[in-house]
């Protein structure tokens, strides 16, 4: 279960706008994350979701509003100085280095924070929390889908983050191969981590999120428990039908 913890949110994300050309992709978005919590970000394709998340990390510049993370004002920073802040995320198509192995993936995300050998002792460590170690040798390229994944967020453990953002990381598994990824984020959770996940899989969510933010043409529809967006007849009806009980 997730222990009580700070009322001070972790990200904070108070009326962000991005606008392309005559396009609001992200309009006026505002909402909290605290400690220790994750949060499931959804709603239909190209309602705005992983825009936002590139707003939040960098990616992408602000047109207007805010974030605030970890208790300051971080808009406008860059990508990397987001990362060394203690941001992570990771993206809809797998970023894999095609000539390293799983261990030299991780170690060369750890090298952010550490020396070479404090890098080679992390990615061991991190390799071992996703249940990676037996992988350590592979070519990343030859692993397997639910393992590309795993090393996904091994990558962003390996920075030592507060909250990582992980963009579609169950997306294309199968609900078993999805569990097993789950079970390595719901235990991350328990050792103090913080996550926001966009995801499409309502059964997924359902079972992994503590609070759900719906948008839907790049604004915030909804936000509050699963149980709470369940019951939510604008969001059942309008957008999800039978699928949000699926």
């Amino acid at each position: 279960m997730k222990p009580a913890n700070s009322l001070m949110p972790l990200l904070r994300v108070v009326g962000v706008t991005k606008r392309f050309g005559g396009l609001t992709a992200v309009a006026d978005v505002t909402f909290d994350v605290m400690p220790q919590e994750i949060v499931a970000l959804i709603g239909p394709n190209g309602a705005g979701k992983t825009t936002l998340f590139s707003l939040i990390s960098g990616f992408q510049a602000i047109d207007e509003g805010r974030v605030a993370f970890d208790g300051g004002d971080v808009t406008g920073f860059a990508p990397a100085r987001m990362a060394r802040l203690g941001l992570a995320r990771s993206f809809q198509i797998v970023q894999v280095f095609a000539d390293l192995t799983v261990h030299e993936a991780v170690t060369a995300a750890a090298l952010m924070r550490h020396s070479m050998a404090g890098a080679l002792k992390k990615a061991d460590e991190v390799l071992a929390l996703v249940g990676l170690s037996e992988r350590r040798s592979s070519v990343t390229p030859q692993l397997s889908l639910q393992d590309r994944k795993l090393l996904e967020v091994a990558k962003c453990l390996a920075t030592e983050p507060k909250l990582i953002l992980l963009d579609e990381v169950m997306a294309g598994l199968t609900l078993s191969e999805a569990e097993a990824v789950l079970d390595v984020i719901r235990r991350l959770r328990d050792q103090g981590m913080t996550f926001v996940l966009v995801e499409h899989v309502m059964p997924i969510v359902m079972s992994i999120a503590d609070r759900i933010v719906v948008m839907n043409f790049g604004q915030k529809i909804a936000d509050g428990t699963p149980k709470e967006i369940i019951e939510n007849e604008f969001v059942r009806d309008a957008y999800f039908g039978e699928d949000l009980h699926a």
